[in-house]
């Protein structure tokens, strides 16, 4: 097993280093997207250096995600315009923009740009990384390194849970503009995508960009399938009807709707941002919220660590049924937890329920659905509307973000958490069944070869 991996990732050295210093930018999304969870805390105490009220709270997270789809029609722009290193940069500028702010602020204001600043920069990095990942990368890696985008994230929120706790407030934007400052100083010297150098006609530059990935000269091959896919593909069109008329955008547009529907309505962003409430909910003693969150975090980030090491030999397909079977299996079993509570049945002695099945549905998550969306989505589209069609897919992911987090609290305030637990595991039978149905496997095939698949 180890001698086909040390097989796999020989020659790749220039696109896991391209990959490393192109996410780095989803180290740091990761950290604003955790920080509200262990800050708001901090910062509704009496001797906060920040006063804030309960309404203030509502602003800082829905700020964040408001900006996110705000940003769309500029993510777009940006993508096709000035090519996807350049834009990665500039979500990377506006973060470090958005981490001084907020290791700076006196008044609530500047928190509330700063959050609506990180949450555009979240969007542009998060259409723009994952596409030039999968651009500069070879077919029998790129699963692993477009899974990467989401370990990035998931270290971020990590890196924020383990230090935000027991530190002054002033201390996580540090590290925070200090990983894009790293970014901004280092990426400039990767090479651009080959891929939106020929879409641009310059061939000579994509030639240079390719060479330096594969680390040799030998590149004629990919670079006549890469620059004939690139002919084809611009000569389709790439307006925003097209990703309905087009019958390859329109199976991308519904394998993306299914695969960011079932993340999240599994339970993803309810779970990560009520963690507290629900261990709370379960009457869990034995472990604090902090140790808890650390840990859930903990095993998300490794489970999407072996989902990257795997996605590439055992396909798409197979991580996302397995993932949905045994984490719908995990929720259906917490939401028999908490019915039994809500009956009256004594449960002190199962207290234990809510939080190991918990987290075997963080590993379980992280192992599929949790991570194969954004593998998938750097994949399918075409070079004509990918900017178009990733950005559309990333507000898909703000919605139904937004969607499940107003299911949670509605159903766990009208009908209890048993409810919350039923809902998040039928959604998980619901896309195991729908991907079995409609999701195409693009283990091994070229970016082109997904195409002609997709026209079928």
């Amino acid at each position: 097993m180890f001698k086909a991996y040390v097989n796999l990732f020989r020659g790749t050295g220039p696109q896991l280093l391209c990959m490393l210093f192109g996410t780095l930018n989803a180290l740091s999304d990761g950290m604003h997207y955790g920080w509200t969870a262990p800050t708001i805390p901090i910062l509704l105490e009496e001797d906060s250096p920040i006063k804030i009220t309960q309404n203030d709270v509502v602003w800082l997270e829905a700020l964040y995600m408001i900006f996110g789809l705000v940003s769309l029609p500029l993510t777009v722009y940006l993508a096709d315009k000035i090519g996807r290193q350049k834009s990665v940069l500039v979500a990377s500028a506006t973060s470090l923009i958005g981490w001084t702010l907020i290791g700076t602020a006196t008044r609530v204001e500047y928190l509330y740009i700063a959050r609506s600043l990180v949450g555009a920069a979240a969007d542009v990095a998060f259409v723009c990384s994952p596409m030039y990942v999968a651009e500069i990368a070879h077919e029998k890696i790129r699963g692993f390194l477009a899974g990467t985008i989401y370990v990035m994230e998931l270290g971020g929120v990590f890196l924020i849970y383990c230090i935000a706790p027991f530190v002054s407030i002033r201390i996580p934007p540090i590290v925070g503009a200090c990983i894009v400052t790293t970014q901004l100083i280092i990426f400039p010297f990767m090479p651009e995508s080959p891929y939106f150098h020929l879409y641009k006609g310059k061939e000579e530059a994509a030639r240079k960009s390719l060479r330096f990935l594969r680390g040799t000269d030998d590149i004629d091959e990919e670079f006549k399938a890469i620059h004939s896919a690139i002919e084809r593909q611009k000569a389709e069109k790439g307006r925003l009807q097209d990703l309905i008329l087009v019958k390859s955008n329109r199976r991308a547009i519904w394998v993306m709707t299914i695969l960011n529907c079932g993340q999240h309505m599994i339970g993803f962003s309810a779970i990560l941002m009520n963690l507290h409430t629900i261990l709370s909910a379960a009457d869990v003693t034995f472990v604090s919220s902090d140790s808890a969150a650390i840990v859930y975090s903990g095993i998300m980030m490794l489970a999407s660590i072996v989902a990257s090491l795997i996605v590439d030999k055992f396909g798409r397909k197979v991580l996302v049924n397995i993932s949905c079977i045994t984490a719908g299996l995990c929720l259906l079993g917490i939401g028999v937890f908490f019915q039994l509570k809500a009956s009256g049945v004594d449960v002190k002695a199962l207290s234990w329920i809510p939080i190991v099945f918990i987290m075997f549905y963080a590993a379980f998550f992280k192992f599929g659905i949790g991570t194969i969306p954004i593998v998938m989505t750097a994949e399918i589209f075409s070079a004509k509307v990918k900017a178009l069609g990733m950005s559309v897919a990333d507000g898909m992911y703000v919605f139904f973000s937004t969607v499940s987090i107003y299911a949670y609290q509605w159903l766990n305030e009208t009908y209890g958490m048993h409810f919350v637990f039923y809902m998040f595991s039928a959604f998980s039978a619901s896309t195991f069944i729908l991907t079995m149905i409609f999701i195409p496997e693009t283990k091994g095939k070229t970016l082109e070869e997904i195409q002609l698949m997709l026209k079928k």
